[in-house]
Formats: structure tokens, C-alpha cells, sequence
């Protein structure tokens, strides 16, 4: 039997959000009906609201959750009523010339639930990366289902569904930084944070923030960044080679997503040195680079698509880094809200006020 909830929506582009009563149908086969405990407040949400992404409005917002199996459907097997899970938004097929290939993490059909949530009045929900998770309750593809420990802060843990594991999924998987390199990261929001995060865990031993605000360099800094570059009023380029030796570091990565922040990442790099985007640049954008110098400089031009991560890989292994406590999933959580704050926390994320406000169910 169908249920009704609470969730949030936006109905057109850049309009502002609004909490409705929606409908979320039975689970069918392969299909998954969880209860929502937390939602993370992500850029990409933004991007849905202002037309970023699509225009299959109205849109069901959220994707960065942590949740409980209330329902499964038939054929369910990989989790059960009443585990906790994280969310995501790359449910592998197995099957794709990717997946073949032994490279699930490239996934080229990701799977999303077959039925549509919908308005009381059946107009059909578009829901975010196939998500949907500002809502009490929201139905997904049960491989977008990862199963984690409980004993652990449902909010925290939460963001590895999307901002926080493509952070350090750029930095551990895309760049796949080794122990005693140095690596660089112009950007300090949530996910440049993240790859800092992830460059201290691979075991890097010079990791420079580059950034424009010195409030997100001090978080850089508690993060594990060892050097900072505010790029307002140093050269970044300069910065990043003066903290390793004069070379450029192993690892670049761009978590802005701009012209200006790429050509930087690819000169402030070593020689042979790997450069990896993960900021989401807009589609007018245009990058112009003298070819003799993608010649000359070697190395390798990447980009990282939700940090390369393979949930069921990376998920658990992250969650107990975290219990360990080498991994500061609670430094991300900014603030805690409900569901009629989300249009505030929009603007605060919006003005680099906060890494995450997290929404609680």
C-alpha cells in the first residue's frame, strides 16, 4: 500500500523549495522503500533547483542519506527490513561493457527504481541521481543500497553518498596518491576538503590547500592540509612548487571546476605528475592549453566521477576508518536541520558558510 509523506520538491527552475505531501508506492521487484534519517545538503541539489541539470522539474530533492529498509521487493537480496543504509547513486548493473571489463566502478547503467513517487495529485517526481532523499520515506534501486554498522553517527557517515566520497575518492581512487606524495588541492569547500581528507589517509606527506578564503584554509588545515595558499593573494601555482621544492606536487586535484583553476592544477604539477578534476565545471566552459605542453609535462589528465568509488567496496571500508579514527567524518557536519530549514541552508552553502548542513529525519 502506498504511503504519504513529507518531502521537499522544487517545481520549476530556480523557484524556491517547497515541503509537500508526496506519495511513495510499494516496492516492486529489485525495489527498496527506506526511512530516511539523514539527508546532506549538497551543491548538487543546488544544481537541480537552478536548471544546472536537467529540466524534468518537478524534482524531488536530496541524494546524500543515510536510511533504514522499511520494504523490499521481490527478488531483494543483498539487504533486509530493518538494516541501515547509505544511499547511492551508483547501483552497478554487472552486465555493461564496464562492468565486464572488471572496472564496476565505471558502471555505464546504473540501475534507479522502475516506479515513480509522485504529487497527491499524480504529477510524476523527478527524483535527484535517481535519489530522492529529503523525504521521510523514499524508494530507490535496491543496489543503491549499502549496508553499514549502526554504531555510528547516521549523519557523519551519511555524506559518503556523495560530496565527502567524491572528495576522497579523487584523491585515494582517481589519483591514486601513495604513500610519502604530495599533493595539492585548489578548492576548500566540502569536497576539497574531502581530498584532503583522502590525500592524509593514502598516507601523503605534503598536502597543500589552495583557496581564496582563509576561514576554509584553517579547516583545510585541521583537515591534515600541511600548507596553504590563499590564491587572492598569492600566485598558486608559486605556492603549491615553494611547499615541494620548487617541483609541483605528485597530485593536483581541481575541486572548482573552472578554466582558471584547471590550467593552474596543470602547471602546479611535477613533471609526469597526475592531474584530477572533480569540481563539476558548467557546460559554457572552455579550457585552451598549448598542446606541446600536455606533451611535455607527462603525467596523466583525469577526471573523477564520484570519486571512482564502488559503494560496496568503499563505503564499509571508509565507515571503519572513520570508527578507527583516522578519517573526521563529524568535522563536515556544520550544522543539523529539518526539512523546512533547506532553502536556508541553499544560501549558506551557497556563501561558503558551512562544509554540510545536515537534514534529520
Amino acid at each position: 500500500m502506498s504511503q504519504k509523506v513529507q518531502a521537499v520538491i522544487v517545481r520549476a527552475k530556480d523557484a524556491p523549495v517547497e515541503t509537500v505531501t508526496i506519495i511513495v508506492p510499494d516496492p516492486g521487484p529489485g525495489e527498496v522503500v527506506v526511512d530516511v534519517l539523514t539527508a546532506g545538503v549538497c551543491h548538487t541539489d543546488l544544481h537541480y533547483k537552478l536548471g544546472g541539470i536537467g529540466n524534468d522539474y518537478p524534482y524531488l530533492l536530496g541524494h546524500e542519506s543515510t536510511a533504514v529498509v522499511s520494504q523490499i521487493g521481490e527478488n531483494v537480496t543483498n539487504v533486509a527490513v530493518g538494516d541501515r543504509v547509505i544511499l547511492n547513486w551508483r547501483a552497478v548493473c554487472g552486465q555493461c561493457r564496464a562492468c565486464a571489463k572488471g572496472t564496476p566502478q565505471y558502471c555505464f547503467n546504473t540501475a534507479n527504481a522502475t516506479q515513480k513517487m509522485t504529487l497527491e495529485d499524480g504529477t510524476e517526481l523527478s527524483p535527484a541521481l535517481g535519489i530522492g532523499s529529503f523525504a521521510q520515506k523514499t524508494l530507490v534501486a535496491a543496489g543503491q543500497c549499502t549496508k553499514v554498522d549502526e554504531d555510528v553517527d547516521a549523519a557523519a557517515v551519511g555524506l559518503l553518498g556523495c560530496g565527502v566520497m567524491a572528495g576522497i575518492g579523487a584523491a585515494m581512487n582517481t589519483g591514486e596518491v601513495k604513500r610519502g606524495e604530495s599533493v595539492a588541492v585548489i578548492g576548500c569547500g566540502g569536497v576539497g576538503i574531502a581530498a584532503i581528507a583522502g590525500a592524509k589517509l593514502a598516507g601523503a606527506t605534503t598536502i597543500v590547500a589552495v583557496d581564496l578564503d582563509d576561514d576554509k584554509l584553517a579547516m583545510a588545515k585541521n583537515m591534515g592540509a600541511t600548507h596553504t595558499v590563499n590564491s587572492k593573494t598569492n600566485d598558486a601555482v608559486e605556492g603549491i612548487k615553494a611547499a615541494t621544492g620548487g617541483f609541483g606536487a605528485d597530485v593536483v586535484i581541481d575541486a572548482v571546476g573552472r578554466p582558471e583553476t584547471y590550467k593552474q592544477a596543470f602547471y602546479a604539477r611535477d613533471l609526469a605528475g597526475r592531474v584530477v578534476l572533480v569540481g563539476v565545471p558548467n557546460p559554457e566552459m572552455k579550457l585552451e592549453l598549448p598542446l606541446l605542453d600536455v606533451f611535455g609535462h607527462g603525467g596523466s589528465l583525469k577526471s573523477s566521477w564520484y570519486g571512482d568509488c564502488l559503494p560496496s567496496r568503499d563505503f564499509p571500508m571508509l565507515v571503519e576508518q572513520y570508527k578507527l579514527g583516522r578519517l573526521d567524518l563529524d568535522a563536515f557536519v556544520t550544522e543539523r536541520i529539518k526539512l523546512d530549514d533547506v532553502e536556508a541552508a541553499f544560501t549558506k552553502m551557497h556563501e561558503g558558510k558551512v562544509l554540510r548542513s545536515v537534514v534529520e529525519l
